[in-house]
């Protein structure tokens, strides 16, 4: 089957307006992409271009990418990380060489993953190991529906590997324990975050920095606090253009600028704005973020394409430990 196959087997039904793109992103980027849909605009129309119209979807990554192969007509995907992308790929959505279309693997920002914890930090939460004790309750999304799911579970789960000098067998305890500690899972980051935030439900949070930083920025002063462990891993958000349908509704043009204009100072300094770590250098302030010791999904898990089976498959690690809570 070809790419248009592809996209007519997905659910494309209608080419529709080529001025008019889908974004489907993940949960904590809906701020972002709302004020850099607008910058976006306005610099296509100043090349002399219609103004475009780009319509947002969000929700946990993995239910995003699956929402795609069941039919949406998205023409970018701006996922959390990139086993999200890769399964567009085998599904022949996506060109299998995407990571390589655009700078830096196609992850224009970068986040790391933090704590938010309540004001005056009462439980004293300060590393990974924390998260493990009795007294503490854990508020984590469901790492089988969101993508920062899965970076929380492998920075845990990393921390201890690393702890242990590459025991898997500590690693998969401590992350097990730590399991134990979580009285809901919600579906994405988003809902995670109002689990804690308003139904003021855990310790804890283990959440993307930006979403962190954000949830503080909006909420009274002294009632949350971010807590930055010294170890954590480098998530690295991807995009990419879902070439069946671009391809399908004539819209490869304005989809292919909509993401190469995100590595553009403007659109870095928007990244930071909205709490991601950006690319380009001077794009934020000094200080804006603290530094942190960041070790790669490579380093701990062999890429996604390992870690993705062996964590989160179907009868996976994940699984099992959760399954023996």
């Amino acid at each position: 089957m070809g790419a248009l196959g592809a996209a007519l087997g997905a659910g494309c039904s209608a080419k529709g307006d080529p001025n008019e793109i889908l974004n489907v992103s993940f949960d904590p980027t809906r701020e972002l992409y709302a004020e850099y849909n607008a910058l976006f605009a306005a610099h296509w129309a100043a090349l002399g271009n219609p103004t475009p119209k780009v319509v947002q979807s969000h929700g946990g990554s993995g239910k995003q990418a699956r929402a795609v192969i069941d039919g949406i007509d998205a023409d970018v995907v701006t996922l959390a990380l990139g086993y999200d992308i890769d399964v567009l790929a085998e599904r022949r959505l996506v060109a299998r060489g995407w990571r390589e279309r655009l700078p830096d693997r196609s992850a224009p920002f970068t986040s790391a993953i933090v704590f938010l914890v309540r004001g005056g930090n009462p439980k004293s939460i300060r590393d990974w190991d924390d998260l493990a004790r009795g007294d503490v309750a854990v508020i984590t999304p469901n790492p089988k529906t969101s993508g920062g799911a899965r970076w929380n579970y492998l920075a845990a789960w990393g921390y201890e590997l690393r702890r242990s000098g590459g025991d898997e067998a500590k690693a998969q305890a401590f992350v097990e324990v730590m399991f134990r500690r979580v009285p809901v899972l919600d579906s994405g980051a988003r809902a995670a975050t109002t689990t804690f935030v308003e139904r003021k439900i855990g310790d804890v949070l283990i959440a993307w920095e930006s979403e962190a930083m954000l949830a503080a920025k909006k909420l009274s002063a002294g009632s949350v606090e971010i807590v930055t462990p010294p170890t954590s891993i480098a998530a690295e958000p991807p995009v990419a253009v879902v070439d069946a349908i671009v391809d399908y509704r004539g819209t490869r043009g304005l989809a292919e600028a909509y993401l190469q204009r995100l590595w553009e100072d403007d659109a870095q300094r928007l990244g930071a704005k909205h709490f991601y770590r950006p690319r380009g250098a001077g794009a934020a302030p000094e200080g804006m973020f603290r530094s942190i010791e960041l070790f790669t999904i490579d380093e701990i898990g062999g890429g996604w394409q390992q870690a993705q089976p062996k964590h989160f498959a179907d009868g996976g690690i994940f699984d099992r430990i959760y399954e023996d809570r």
